[in-house]
């Protein structure tokens, strides 16, 4: 039972102080409201408003209090979902269902200043392969802008669909005319010159990238 809502108010009040009339008061609710609640069970369930509340003061998740798991952010912290498919900087990866859970969650004023996109127009997908070397490398989790794309098309790192695969690739645009360059960091790999953009199937722009060291 250690995820009934009543057994996490019960225990975070334990373990950091706090009372179960001070809660109440802080929803603006009668001081016998949490004591009520997580003894008696009236109500049966927290508001929505109270259980936001309450997991904004203890910087937990809405769903440990009963809530929807959602993309709301949570003590100031914005979930990002990771898609199962890797981005290949080699061969090419064959991407399948692209729907993933929550794997990261980035500060939202940074997120911010970031990108402009919503969290749900973000994914975390892992790069595989060593064509974009030493920027990324094989094992690279990448932080990919799928509402950065097509007409905002600029210089920088993007993940392409390239038969049914995915690839991560610099693009360098050309100066004059709709043409770029698909460009792969690691010298030993080729560039694809000249290639119209229109010609692009792409998916989003690599925004921020982390990996493990050592």
């Amino acid at each position: 039972m250690l995820n009934d809502p009543r057994v996490v108010l019960e225990r975070l009040c334990a373990e950091r102080g706090e009372d179960f009339a001070g809660l109440s008061r802080m929803l603006g609710r009668n001081p016998a409201y949490i004591q009520q609640f997580v003894r008696r069970g009236v109500p049966k369930r927290l508001g929505e408003a109270e259980r936001r509340k309450l997991a904004r003061y203890f910087s937990i998740s809405e769903t440990l209090l009963g809530g929807p798991a959602d993309d709301e952010p949570v003590g100031g912290l914005v979930p990002v979902k990771r898609s199962p498919v890797r981005a290949s900087a080699g061969p090419g990866a064959i991407p399948y269902d692209q729907a993933g859970k929550a794997y990261f969650a980035f500060d939202e004023n940074w997120l911010k200043g970031l990108t402009a996109s919503p969290s749900g127009r973000l994914s975390i997908i892992r790069v595989e392969g060593d064509s974009m070397a030493p920027t990324l490398n094989a094992g690279d989790d990448i932080l990919v802008d799928l509402g950065d794309c097509d007409e905002r098309l600029r210089d920088g790192i993007y993940v392409l669909r390239a038969d049914e695969a995915l690839v991560v690739k610099r693009l360098a645009l050309h100066p004059a005319g709709r043409r770029v360059t698909v460009q792969s960091d690691n010298p030993a790999y080729p560039d694809w010159p000249d290639c119209g953009i229109d010609e692009l199937n792409c998916i989003g722009r690599v925004v921020w990238a982390g990996r493990k060291i050592g």
